[in-house]
């Protein structure tokens, strides 16, 4: 593990929703950890709202989703809706997942449910304490912040900047986020509103003044997110608000009063680069992205699960270095990936072509009603259609595995679970062997799968066959190999 100078094995910067789920995911493992954070408090703004399928299955293995479900209001459509006409009305229930929902949870309620988890777990939020700098020594990390205006100094095996847009952490490493601007600002607004909409869906409204998206929060409580060509005042008023949805909106609806709203600039972007020896970025430290379609947070609390298990093996000695650099090998595909699904349905919900109008408006309603169509929808929206495929540590498309002996928090960890049909013709033996070769990082556990899955420690596939021949399973020693030290 660590050297006993050094004071912790992860330094977090930032305890927005991805530093707190890593510290909460540190903790579960048993890692040393600290998150320090330069506010003096959690938010209480809403922000990032939607919370997808593939996330709510990271969270029953990471065995926090319970308070979740109690506290979500559940999406099971999508409609698409522009000038008053219906579009397209997609139900949103993807059968593959015991979570056929969007969950509905403000941010700030995210934060809190999280925090109050850390808790449980001994942990709290070191508040007031801004990031300075971070100077990679030989086997770690020294951090200086600011602590309520006093110097502080910390030694880390690993630092995670989760720390934003403006990330300090990420301006320390000298790495910018690329990619493009939107010219229009961003308006967030959260407003009760009538029960004209549905409670159970979200809604799109294409407009050639600009995109706008409903999303429920309750019966009586949506948030509103719209292009707007010039903010007026320093944050939207509800006047604007009520002139936005007249304008955009289906009809109907009525805006009875504003709880919080906000202006903001957004762009397209990422870096190039998620690691610099021991210091990484998660969240939107690493990739920003329009909010439509509310994949940002998902995103980075995705990043934070592909990232704990990597590093939990290596601080354990039980994987080599070069593990840690398949983080930014698996996870920059998958957000270029989001980037570019968030602005293809920006752009073609916002354009002020005529032509363009009058084809997604002929488009969309011939399309959404095939089973394809609502397929692929479903799966990139809920994220359950993420894989790693090309992964170096990965044979085959790498997706994702879920079942219930994964799931509550105590039952898949820091190991590779191995998984034989025992009566397929798998050598039960030769599996036993393998496992004891590799006994610090691979467990045996019978299914019903045909054949072999070899499972990762974050629930994604790295190796399967409908056989468990010999050859199958010197494939999984091979990739095993790859990644694990016996030393």
């Amino acid at each position: 593990m660590l050297d006993s100078a050094v004071q912790t094995d992860v330094l977090i910067v930032g305890a927005g929703p991805v530093g707190l789920f890593l510290a909460n995911e540190c903790a579960r493992r048993g890692i040393r950890w600290k998150l320090i954070e330069e506010r003096s408090s959690q938010s209480i703004h809403s922000k990032a709202l939607a919370i997808f399928p593939r996330t709510l299955e990271i969270f029953d293995m990471a065995g926090v989703v319970v308070p979740f479900l109690e506290k979500a209001n559940r999406v099971t459509g999508v409609a698409v809706i522009t000038h008053r006409r219906t579009l397209a009305h997609m139900r949103f229930a993807p059968v593959e997942s015991p979570y056929s929902f969007i969950a509905m949870v403000p941010q700030n309620i995210t934060e809190n449910l999280l925090l109050e988890k850390l808790r449980t777990r001994g942990g709290d939020v070191e508040y007031g304490t801004k990031f300075l700098t971070a100077e990679p020594q030989d086997g770690y990390v020294n951090v200086t912040a600011d602590r309520n205006g006093e110097r502080a100094g910390f030694t880390a095996s690993f630092v995670v900047g989760c720390d934003g847009a403006h990330s300090s952490v990420r301006h320390g490493l000298g790495l910018a986020l690329e990619g493009g601007e939107y010219h229009d600002s961003f308006m967030l607004a959260d407003i009760e509103t009538n029960e004209v909409l549905p409670s159970d869906e979200m809604q799109l409204c294409p407009s050639e003044l600009g995109p706008l998206a409903i999303f429920p929060i309750s019966a009586k409580r949506r948030r509103i997110v719209a292009t707007i060509e010039q903010p007026q005042g320093d944050a939207p008023s509800l006047e604007l608000v009520r002139k936005t949805l007249a304008e955009r909106a289906p009809g109907g609806i009525e805006a009875g009063a504003l709880h919080w709203s906000s202006y903001f600039r957004i762009h397209h972007r990422n870096a190039a680069q998620m690691r610099r020896g021991r210091i990484f970025i998660a969240g939107d430290a690493a990739h920003i992205h329009s909010p439509f379609g509310g994949q940002g947070m998902n995103t980075g609390l995705h990043d934070a699960w592909n990232l704990v298990w990597k590093l939990d093996l290596v601080l354990r000695s039980h994987a080599n270095d070069s593990l840690l650099d398949t983080y930014e090998a698996e996870r920059l595909p998958v957000i270029k990936g989001v980037i570019h699904t968030t602005d293809t349905l920006t752009k073609v919900m916002g354009t002020p072509n005529k032509f363009a109008q009058v084809l997604r408006d002929a488009f969309i309603p011939m399309v959404s009603h095939l089973a394809p169509f609502q397929h692929a929808f479903v799966q990139r929206l809920s994220e359950l259609g993420i894989g790693y495929r090309g992964s170096p540590i990965v044979e085959g498309p790498g997706t994702r595995y879920f079942d219930d002996s994964i799931r509550g928090g105590n039952h898949i960890g820091s190991r590779f679970l191995l998984l034989i049909d025992e009566t397929g013709g798998t050598s039960t033996e030769a599996a036993k062997q393998l496992c004891e070769h590799f006994q610090s990082v691979l467990e045996l556990r019978p299914s019903t799968c045909r054949g072999i899955t070899l499972v990762r420690p974050d629930g994604y596939i790295a190796y399967s066959a409908d056989h468990g021949g010999a050859s199958a399973l010197e494939s999984v020693g091979s990739l095993l190999e790859k990644q694990v030290s016996q030393s």
